[in-house]
């Protein structure tokens, strides 16, 4: 699976722009974005929007590490959502069909390869990369600060303040989106936890606890489905005046993840609340 990955968004980068970009360029173009030294940096990509990038997914980490320089941190979504029950419709006692596909649900440990794409996977594969542990929620990070930032993740509302998305909250941190949109913007979801009506759905997943298998069930925020979030986003972006950058032909945008989550949990909040089914 990993190999398929890289081996997909290559061919998709072969479809775009003709230049080649460096990793000095890559650089070049993150601090144009507004990237400095020492800041702690949650970085949704798409390897593809970038064009050929000499060195692939590996050359794009390096340059964002760089950019923020040995005092700096990158964080990445390392998301395992194959690791749930496929049949979570499922009542009372399960027939043979059902028990056998839920034991073949692999149980979650930090070296299970993310579905997130070539740039997170390159980050996660580094031997001193750090990942948080959530079965489906985890993230990565490697810098200066990755160990406080992935050290302890609730089970429930594993995108909420007890996470690492609350941690980089906390601690000023920005968002860099590279060639993606709000929908990929996890911290709309950290801002939906904040909210007095939030959308919510069950997670659910094996652990292993005592040595047995067992199956958890946890509340978290729900899907948007690109209902809210392309909205919200781009209303911060205009009255915050976020000015996009093109690197390569992606276009990339910092956000400052305060300001950000502050009119976000307000402008979620307004639009829950007229909606039916959160009455």
């Amino acid at each position: 699976m990993d190999n398929l990955i890289h081996k997909k968004e290559t061919q998709l980068q072969d479809t775009k722009g003709t230049s080649v970009l460096t990793a000095t360029e890559l650089v070049e173009g993150w601090c144009k974005a507004g990237v400095k030294e020492g800041m702690p940096l949650m970085v949704h990509s798409s390897l593809s929007s970038l064009g050929y990038v000499e060195g692939g997914a590996n050359t794009v980490v390096e340059s964002l590490r760089t950019a923020v320089g040995a005092t700096g941190t990158v964080v990445m979504p390392a998301f395992t959502p194959h690791i749930a029950d496929p049949h979570p419709d499922q009542v009372g006692i399960p027939d043979t069909t059902v028990i056998k596909q839920r034991a073949e649900v692999p149980i979650f440990d930090q070296n299970l390869v993310s579905s997130m794409g070539s740039v997170p996977e390159a980050l996660r594969k580094l031997p001193d990369s750090l990942r948080s542990y959530h079965p489906q929620a985890s993230v990565t990070a490697i810098g200066a600060g990755a160990t406080d930032i992935v050290d302890g993740q609730s089970l429930g509302f594993a995108v909420g303040h007890n996470s690492p998305f609350g941690r980089l909250h906390d601690i000023g941190g920005y968002i860099l989106l590279i060639g993606v949109g709000h929908n990929r913007n996890t911290f709309l979801h950290y801002a939906e936890t904040l909210t007095p009506q939030p959308r919510l759905k069950i997670r659910r997943f094996p652990l292993e606890v005592d040595n047995q298998r067992v199956w958890v069930e946890t509340l978290d925020v729900a899907n948007d489905n690109d209902t809210y979030f392309p909205i919200v986003g781009q209303e911060f972006e205009e009255q915050a005046n976020i000015h996009e950058v093109m690197v390569g032909d992606a276009s990339c945008r910092l956000i400052p993840i305060q300001p950000f989550v502050s009119f976000a949990t307000r402008r979620l909040t307004e639009l829950l609340s007229s909606t039916p089914h959160n009455k």
